[in-house]
């Protein structure tokens, strides 16, 4: 992935907006298997309703989509927005609708939360009360961090800069990441360190099936700017 300019930090973009209404549709139905174990109009509205983390991903996603009509979609990406925000200071999650973001995203628990624009997530992402990734505005790791796919956010860690979360990591509680983790790495402490090679196997429950997240990335199409 190319760096992203200073120029660019922290600028609002459309890199993670669903394109069409089937890639939304296929998004929000991956991150509904993570809470429910199935995809089905019941569970979506009884998550939607009275699960915080799923009702703000659904309305975030959905802002995104709208955000990439022509025109804002003619007022509704507005409506969409005030939601969102409204969302933001009911849960104390702050995740902008154009963030990066693969299939499968649960939030566990609410609170606290605070992801900047240019972080990238993977697929079948954790991310607990407390969670900040953070952008560094200098240096060598200027920039948000990129999480790969399956990866374990516990509470109160805090993951600053341009550092790269390998696939299958776990980040202990109240840890501060600064510096890469590789595949299936454990850290913890501050500043964080490796502690052991376990990954997040145990810590992530109803990964979503290989079949539904192939749909998702043919629907994604090709990665745009």
């Amino acid at each position: 992935m190319a760096p992203i300019t200073p120029d660019a930090l922290g600028k609002p973009h459309s890199r993670g907006c669903a394109r069409t209404f089937r890639q939304l549709r296929l998004l929000l139905q991956a991150d509904l298997y993570r809470y429910a174990g199935r995809i089905d109009a019941r569970a979506f509205w009884r998550h939607f309703l009275f699960t915080p983390g799923y009702k703000y991903t659904v309305i975030m996603r959905g802002c995104g989509y709208l955000r990439t009509w022509r025109f804002k979609a003619f007022g509704l990406y507005l409506i969409a927005k005030w939601l969102l925000l409204r969302c933001r200071y009911k849960y104390g999650i702050a995740i902008p609708e154009y963030t990066v973001i693969g299939p499968g995203l649960f939030i566990n628990r609410f609170g606290g939360i605070y992801i900047n624009g240019d972080a990238v997530i993977g697929a079948n992402a954790n991310l607990t009360h407390g969670t900040m990734l953070g952008q560094a505005n200098r240096g060598a790791n200027a920039g948000s961090p990129v999480l790969g796919n399956r990866v374990f956010v516990a509470a109160g860690a805090k993951i600053i800069g341009r550092v790269y979360i390998g696939d299958d990591c776990a980040v202990g509680a109240n840890a501060v990441v600064t510096k890469d983790v590789p595949e299936k790495g454990v850290v913890g402490g501050i500043p964080a360190r490796l502690i052991s090679e376990s990954g997040s196997d145990g810590y992530l429950n109803r990964l979503v099936p290989d079949e539904l997240l192939q749909r998702c990335r043919a629907a994604a199409g090709p990665a745009s700017g």
